[in-house]
């Protein structure tokens, strides 16, 4: 498919250069065309440029019966959307044939959120008698004490960390820049893994990240993951915990200690104050549950 490859292969240059979108963004966006591609193939259709309203819509409806969940039908037609305006604001098409095409309302889905006592059994898991233990507890209090996104917690640099003053500096999601505070606590973590574990991890090689693997490199994503689900079952937390609950642990709680949501805003890098609203929704739940459990007329 020749020529649903130059055009994706196109869009996605756009993207990365015109636009600024994170690698993963543009990943996400370039497997998106690619189902389509698929899709329009079986129905003979050839380009891009000759597919109609109709025809879009049979895909998106063909998304549905395939079992996609109502959100992933939703970034679906997001994607589409931007590539098709994109082929009108380069002249490519006269007619944009996803204008007013309505994607389903998202569904409501509150994330996973730990108790700060089950924040506190999953942090005091690792043995930090050990090099790994020490690296995975000070990666744990890193994730919980600012909020960060484990690829923006993977990418961390020596160079970001401020600790005299309290601070560290992260990319987000676009390459927008922020700064963060660091408690003591996890500062004092990370200050011993940089005095004891990291270097015997390095080994005598040079790395700029903060976290490094076995092999003195740079750790992934998938193995934070790992990691993670191996210290909630040591921690006997039974809730389907990633790497990312710890984020959303973070904003519930200083938000039920009387945090303002602008602020929980910032310190979570979001463009916009709605994605945060859905930690207030967070509270109000955990609140009822905590009523139903105590009051004696519940």
């Amino acid at each position: 498919m020749p020529a649903f490859n130059d055009a994706i292969a196109d869009f996605t240059h756009y993207l990365t250069v015109e636009q600024g979108l994170a690698i993963n963004s543009v990943t996400s966006y370039a497997q998106e065309l690619r189902e389509l591609a698929a899709y329009l193939q079986t129905q003979r259709v050839t380009s891009f440029l000759t597919v109609e309203r109709p025809q879009l819509m049979a895909y998106l409806a063909a998304l549905t019966q395939q079992g996609k969940s109502r959100n992933s039908v939703i970034h679906a037609v997001s994607a589409l959307r931007k590539f098709y305006r994109y082929l009108v604001q380069t002249h490519q098409l006269a007619v944009n044939p996803m204008a007013n095409v309505a994607a389903p309302k998202r569904a409501e889905h509150l994330p996973a959120v730990l108790t700060v006592a089950e924040v506190d059994r999953l942090l005091a898991a690792p043995d930090t008698t050990t090099k790994y233990g020490l690296r995975d507890r000070a990666m744990f209090e890193v994730l919980y004490a600012t909020g960060l996104r484990v690829s923006e917690l993977v990418h961390l640099k020596l160079v970001d960390l401020h600790l005299e003053m309290g601070l560290i500096q992260t990319l987000g999601k676009g390459d927008k820049e922020r700064i963060v505070p660091i408690g003591d606590v996890a500062s004092d973590w990370v200050q011993q893994y940089l005095k004891t574990s990291r270097p015997v991890l390095l080994k005598q090689r040079t790395s700029p990240y903060l976290f490094l693997n076995a092999h003195g490199g740079g750790l992934t994503r998938q193995a934070i993951w790992q990691k993670i689900k191996h210290y909630v079952a040591l921690a006997d937390i039974h809730k389907d915990v990633t790497p990312h609950t710890l984020r959303h642990s973070f904003a519930t709680h200083i938000l039920e200690n009387g945090a303002d949501l602008r602020v929980v805003q910032e310190l979570l890098g979001h463009a916009d104050i709605t994605t945060t609203q859905i930690y207030t929704h967070i509270s109000k739940k955990r609140l009822a549950a905590v009523y139903d459990q105590y009051h004696p007329r519940a």
